[in-house]
């Protein structure tokens, strides 16, 4: 089993000191991002410790957190339980979530060629969702709403809705991301969703009611007890 002398290597335990040694270690923060690691790890049943790394005080450009991840980003993780028998340390969201499933067998297939359309989806969430949905937010809600020019802003709500149309027609007919089964896929893309018409408040700007597939998987997801619970952790 392993000891807290198999994660004192890592400088992060400084800061954030492991009480479970033997658990999976979680650095994160309740984004989009981070929650879709919490909720990966609810969905598995993994013991796991969160620890909270605060934006206000910009706990993640830390040197403590940057010796994790040199990128200064949550989600963050420590598992003592790696390859091997060996500790490992990832960072980014959508390779921790490979991983978690990998590790345990579930949340993707083990169908080769499902196993790739399922990453396949992930990146479409990492590559076009994520960092589209991300900048209307800030065009909408944050600073950048108070620029004056609204061009900006507009280029992304085009390229949010037309990934929103790429989302809807792909999961018309279908219960999941994936078809029948929930995967990694899911967990990936629906936080996203959420937080765009929730926190970011933009569900009129991109004209969501167009999307009635979409908000029926976003429905779907949220209902479920393990997205409930990481969607709120660290606390």
């Amino acid at each position: 089993m392993p000891s807290a002398t198999a994660l004192s290597a890592f400088p992060i335990t400084t800061k954030w000191p492991a009480q479970h040694p033997d658990r999976l270690q979680l650095y994160s923060l309740p984004t989009p991002n981070g929650v879709k690691v919490s909720i990966a790890l609810e969905e598995l049943g993994l013991a796991y410790e969160p620890h909270l790394v605060s934006f206000q005080t910009n706990d993640q450009l830390t040197p403590e957190f940057i010796s994790l991840n040199p990128n200064n980003k949550i989600p963050a993780i420590i598992d003592p339980n790696g390859p091997g028998g060996q500790p490992l340390a990832l960072f980014e969201s959508g390779a921790i979530l490979i991983y978690l499933a990998e590790k345990t067998g579930q949340l993707m297939s083990q169908d080769l060629a499902q196993r790739y359309e399922t990453i396949q989806w992930v990146m479409f969430q990492m590559g076009g969702i994520g960092p589209m949905f991300g900048q209307l937010g800030f065009f909408h809600k944050f600073a950048g709403k108070d620029f004056e020019d609204k061009r900006p802003r507009d280029r992304y709500v085009a390229e949010s809705k037309r990934l929103l149309g790429v989302l809807d027609k792909h999961l018309a007919g279908r219960d999941w991301v994936m078809g029948d089964s929930y995967t990694i896929a899911d967990i990936a893309i629906f936080p996203w969703v959420r937080n765009l018409v929730g926190f970011y408040g933009a569900g009129d700007l991109v004209g969501f009611a167009d999307f009635p597939e979409v908000a029926r998987v976003l429905a779907a997801f949220v209902a479920r007890p393990a997205v409930e619970r990481g969607l709120v952790i660290p606390a």
